[in-house]
């Protein structure tokens, strides 16, 4: 596929706590097909290193990316098989890199899918700070028209964020909080990840397989959703 043919996701991650919704949100990405450019914040960076040991660096994101890939929400390694041909459908973007190709309306890209999203992404996105990648990737894909998924993980939430989502909302951004249900049946913290990253899919209609979808059966959650067919 060429550049001119290449049409991705940008999948922006905040330095949020949540960074196994992000790894969950890729992996469907690339299961399904899909060309991703990714930004990863600073901050980000150090939630990252946090809650699961990894450093993402600019000049081995394949390789850091691979291992943050193949780690389940757990913390256990090799939980996920990630193939060099899915990796090279991602193109990593330095979130400082304000002349990247993000950055441009005139860039060709089907959406943006904020996960996780921080309070204080949401309050640059709302307020159009474009104070770095992420938030100027978010800026030109909401004056572009194109679909934005905001998915905020933070509790509780001030009135002065309250109202940035409803700016966002009326900006045309879909604000999807990451809030796990338990209608489809989990039984482990990978099926409550694997709920809220198939939502954020579900906002950019993207196809997926990652939980059990409500078919109107009462006791169908006590069923395990991997053994759905």
């Amino acid at each position: 596929m060429t550049d001119q043919q290449r049409r991705p996701w940008i999948v922006g991650v905040s330095g949020a706590s949540g960074t196994p919704f992000a790894a969950a949100v890729l992996r469907g990405l690339l299961a399904a097909g899909e060309q991703v450019d990714l930004v990863v914040s600073r901050a980000s960076r150090l939630t990252l290193l946090d809650e699961t040991g990894i450093a993402f660096r600019d000049g081995h994101w394949r390789e850091d990316l691979r291992t943050w890939l193949e780690r389940g929400a757990d913390g256990k390694p090799d939980a996920f098989a990630v193939g060099d041909a899915a990796l090279e459908r991602v193109r990593h973007w330095p979130a400082g890199d304000l002349a990247a190709g993000p950055s441009s309306g005139s860039y060709p890209a089907k959406g943006m899918l904020i996960v996780p999203a921080s309070t204080a992404c949401v309050a640059g996105v709302a307020l159009g700070l474009s104070k770095d990648l992420l938030q100027r990737a978010a800026s030109v894909t909401l004056k572009e028209r194109r679909p934005l998924v905001v998915a905020v993980r933070e509790t509780p939430l001030s009135g002065q964020t309250l109202k940035q989502m409803v700016a966002l909302d009326e900006a045309g951004a879909i604000v999807l909080p990451a809030s796990p249900a338990f209608y489809a049946g989990a039984t482990h913290i990978q099926d409550l990840v694997d709920f809220v990253a198939g939502r954020v899919l579900d906002a950019g209609g993207v196809p997926h397989r990652l939980y059990r979808r409500w078919e109107g059966e009462l006791g169908g959650g006590s069923r395990d959703p991997r053994n759905a067919p």
